[in-house]
């Protein structure tokens, strides 16, 4: 099955202990691009296995020409997996400069004009919004080797035998920048792979809100519609197998193919033939802005007690406004307890994950520390919400980043119950910086450390309790096979 996501998924937020849903529904991914199971969106799974951007789903595979040996193959094969966008970290915050090539060129001119302005512009760095920091190098404290490297590109662009794209020369020497570090964390983000990312960390996208998939004698189905989304809007529903866009016969479309049909066709409105049952149902849909849920929620009884579940699929932009409403909606109630499901989530912004974990947090407790080239600093809570039930955190080898923060921080300064597996191990914070070409650069920048001090990267947050899913829930997924699930009602039942 191609499957394609539109958006990070979530679970639907109930508050009724009647309407039994499935908690360990893992988040999807977030895109209506280009990937196999798709929406006309994006990003993750249901909850008890992770989709990484962040899901890897197979692919076509490009051919390597035969001239080159296996292991160039598999350094192909490598870049190609770095282009997936994991989230598989904290990112701190987006920012944008001049293009690296606008850069190139101011060096260029000022190299040219050295003797006689005596310095040049080296980098620039800030947002579009603000003053431009422009660090100015001059000839004595210019980078060892920088001259060898604007040499070499000057010679490579006017000397080699064959044409030689001056752009994805540029790109190859920053991914060569990257790679040097041997960090997985920091990497190069093309144009389309930079849109697919942020879309999932900022939590919306431009299309019609549904997530489709490519089933085998089947065609393109519609797996979801998102609330309050253009599609909902328009009648569709879960189920609908789509036959023609814009009077185009999509048969024999790729499922990239009919989202492409679906956000790139730069109209205000799309027309979409679906077949529902035996009839053709039409739909006039429009493109809008759709928000993404990464946050859902309901209500449990065990033992005479209401026990709240909230499920975490990514720590987006707007993830924190969700989980506020939901934990609201849930208090109402009077609940007894609280689980909070990261089990899947594979991170994002380290504001989103600061601002939730404050929810619970006694004024002046530690949410988390930074450790920035030796120098801690420690981040602490700035109000004083102090609640006092019990909270159980669900986590797996796939909560990471952001995930394990939340964690670490319920445990140490809150005194929550971690029930589930070892995390992922990701201890470090990244900033991610977009060029104006589109393109994004993302590098590491800071340790991270528990409230205690513990770092815990390539170990993992342990649990307090134990749990793994069996073959069972592997062939059954359901609340009462989900043995992680069950130990969280079990001991908030108590």
């Amino acid at each position: 099955m191609e499957k394609k996501e539109v958006k990070a998924t979530t679970k639907k937020t109930s508050v009724k202990a009647s309407e039994k849903k499935e908690p360990s529904k893992k988040a999807k991914t977030i895109k209506e691009e280009k990937e196999p199971v798709k929406k006309e969106t994006v990003k993750k799974e249901t909850k008890k296995e992770v989709v990484k951007k962040e899901s890897k789903k197979p692919e076509e595979k490009k051919e390597i020409k035969k001239v080159e040996k296996e292991e160039v193959k598999e350094k192909e094969e490598t870049k190609e997996a770095k282009k997936e966008v994991e989230i598989r970290e904290v990112i701190v915050e987006k920012r944008s400069g001049f293009n690296f090539a606008e850069v190139i060129i101011i060096i260029v001119i000022s190299l040219i004009f050295g003797t006689i302005i005596g310095s040049f512009l080296y980098k620039t760095i800030k947002d579009n919004n603000t003053k431009e920091k422009v660090t100015v190098v001059t000839k004595e404290n210019m980078p060892e080797g920088f001259e060898e490297f604007l040499e070499t590109y000057e010679n490579i662009i006017n000397n080699y035998y064959e044409e030689v794209n001056s752009k994805e020369l540029i790109e190859a020497g920053i991914n060569g920048m990257l790679e040097y570090l041997g960090d997985d964390y920091s990497v190069y983000m093309d144009k389309n792979v930079s849109e697919s990312f942020n879309e999932q960390v900022e939590g919306k996208y431009n299309g019609i809100g549904v997530e489709i998939a490519s089933l085998k004698d089947v065609g393109v189905q519609v797996l979801r519609v998102f609330s309050k989304s253009p599609a909902e809007e328009a009648g569709i529903k879960p189920g609908d197998i789509f036959i023609a866009i814009d009077g185009v016969d999509i048969n024999e479309k790729t499922i990239n193919d009919v989202v492409d049909m679906i956000r790139n066709s730069n109209k205000k409105k799309v027309n979409i033939v679906a077949k529902r049952g035996e009839e053709e149902v039409k739909f006039e849909v429009r493109l809008s802005e759709v928000n993404i849920d990464s946050v859902e929620s309901e209500i449990f009884e065990k033992n005479g007690k209401k026990i709240g579940y909230i499920g975490l699929s990514l720590f987006a932009a707007n993830t924190y406004p969700q989980f506020n409403e939901k934990l609201a909606e849930l208090e109402k109630e009077n609940i007894d307890g609280l689980i909070i499901d990261v089990r899947g989530n594979s991170g994002g912004y380290l504001t989103t994950v600061t601002d939730i974990a404050s929810l619970f947090l006694e004024k002046g407790k530690v949410i988390y520390q930074l450790d920035t080239k030796g120098k801690v600093e420690k981040v602490t809570c700035k109000k004083n919400n102090n609640r006092k039930y019990k909270v159980v955190v669900l986590m797996d080898k796939n909560s990471a980043s952001a995930s394990e923060i939340l964690a670490a921080a319920m445990k140490e300064s809150y005194g929550a119950t971690l029930i589930g597996t070892n995390t992922f191990g990701k201890g470090t914070v990244q900033d991610a910086y977009q060029l104006k070409s589109g393109s994004t650069v993302k590098y590491t920048i800071q340790k991270w450390l528990t409230p205690n001090g513990n770092w815990i990267n390539k170990t993992g947050v342990e649990p307090d309790i134990k749990v793994e899913l069996d073959e069972e829930y592997a062939k059954n997924p359901s609340e009462e096979t989900d043995k992680q699930f069950q130990a969280a009602l079990e001991e908030l039942s108590k």
